[in-house]
């Protein structure tokens, strides 16, 4: 359903929607104080090692690419369709957009690098750094282009 989200496909007084939005606020599916995880933690594959990479890697870290896209769909519900469910998606929106910059602007300020992705427990740095490619979307959901 997150899908839904992203591609911008819900009416925006859509019973889905509420629920969608309920359920990316909690911190026991995708929440965290540094961005959203790949991978809800319900999964049975959630942090879970495989054989392509020598770490979990889409399976739980926190993407900017990804949370660029979930930002993108929070901010057509919270700013540019008018519905029931404006305020709940304003105030993820809000919320998102502030963990995803302040942690990496505190990553980039401890380490001097952008990351690959960051550590959904801890919001630390990991995988390939220095990392300019989709993890400089920052710039642009710091100047809210979508």
């Amino acid at each position: 359903m997150r899908n839904c989200l992203i591609k911008r496909t819900l009416d925006p007084s859509s019973d889905k929607l509420a629920a969608l939005l309920a359920d990316l606020g909690k911190r026991e599916l995708l929440w965290t104080d540094y961005g959203l995880r790949s991978l809800s933690t319900t999964s049975s594959i959630y942090m879970q090692y495989n054989t392509e990479h020598d770490a979990p890697y889409w399976r739980g870290p926190i993407w900017v690419n990804l949370n660029y896209m979930v930002l993108r769909g929070l901010h057509h519900y919270a700013h540019v369709v008018e519905g029931p469910h404006q305020a709940a998606a304003l105030d993820l929106y809000s919320r998102l957009r502030d963990n995803l910059i302040d942690n990496i602007y505190r990553q980039y300020q401890t380490t001097g690098f952008l990351w690959e992705n960051y550590n959904p427990d801890t919001g630390v740095g990991q995988g390939c750094h220095p990392f300019s490619g989709w993890t400089t979307l920052v710039v642009l959901v710091m100047a809210e282009v979508y």
